[in-house]
């Protein structure tokens, strides 16, 4: 049963080892839910400005994973070391109860896309339709970002930290206008125990073999300069996955969906309502 938490007003949802997940949700009661789930090291507010034209739709729910936001540890809940994309699911299943949803649409990226496979692949009857972007399936088989990127994400100063993943996030153009406000950068106080976590549920994840296994219509999404996760990962994907459509846009990068929030919006709608895709672009809109 979903209760409200003590500090900050928002919904908690129970797991069995006793972690409180703070929940978010915006939307109309009575319409189909919808679950975002954002990427690593990110609270809810990753779906800021990108939620609000899919409430309009649908009851959009968020929860912020372990380590982040409001979300609080129980006495005996599962160490950050033994964090993973298949615990974060549970999660996912513990949130939809709370919210008192037997199944819904999925929207997930980036590491959300890591766990969003082991959802639709572990728990089949929660998912009615996936959209993955920006994301890879893990594993031998995926296609990981070159050395140069790992270097240039473990670097000891914050600001430059900060200036790389900006430029793997961005397009040079959209990353001077409108970076310095970009909630993709990661989240504030996240403590050095939960990045680790964080990083280990995308580092342990391997999907290769459970992909055949989801039946839940997917769309998968990816920009055709993506250098934290190649643009390959969701040819696997597709491939991988039955019936999953593919698309890509090209020279965008990892936060594609930020970018060019409005199409990107509007095609994830389009595959959510089994509606008619969204026209192609004028030949001068970026594609």
């Amino acid at each position: 049963m979903t209760t409200e938490h003590p500090a900050t007003g928002e919904l908690v949802a129970p797991t069995p080892d006793g972690v409180r997940l703070a929940v978010q949700v915006f939307g109309p009661p009575a319409a189909p839910v919808l679950l975002l789930l954002s990427g690593q090291a990110n609270s809810h507010r990753w779906w800021d400005g990108l939620r609000e034209p899919l409430a309009e739709h649908f009851r959009t729910v968020t929860f912020d994973y372990r380590g982040l936001g409001g979300t609080r540890p129980g006495a005996e809940s599962v160490p950050w070391r033994d964090w993973s994309a298949s615990l974060f699911a549970r999660d996912a299943v513990a949130v939809l109860d709370a919210v008192g949803a037997g199944a819904a649409h999925v929207y997930a990226t980036s590491m959300g896309g890591r766990v969003a496979q082991r959802l639709a692949a572990e728990h089949p009857a929660r998912v009615e339709r996936l959209v993955l972007a920006c994301t890879t399936p893990g594993g031998r088989h995926a296609v990981e970002r070159g050395h140069d990127v790992r270097t240039a994400l473990a670097q000891p100063d914050l600001a430059a930290r900060r200036a790389a993943l900006l430029d793997l996030m961005y397009t040079p153009a959209y990353a001077a206008a409108h970076g310095a406000t970009s909630r993709l950068l990661g989240a504030p106080g996240l403590g050095d125990d939960a990045r680790r976590g964080h990083l280990r549920v995308s580092a342990r994840h391997d999907a290769w073999d459970l992909l055949p296994t989801v039946t839940a219509p997917t769309l998968v999404l990816h920009g055709g300069d993506d250098r934290m996760a190649p643009v390959a990962n969701a040819e696997l994907l597709a491939g991988r996955i039955p019936g999953a459509e593919l698309h890509v846009y090209a020279g965008m990068r990892h936060g594609f969906f930020d970018e060019l929030r409005d199409r990107v919006g509007a095609r994830v709608l389009a595959f959510l309502r089994d509606a008619v895709p969204e026209p192609a672009p004028s030949p001068e809109e970026p594609r």
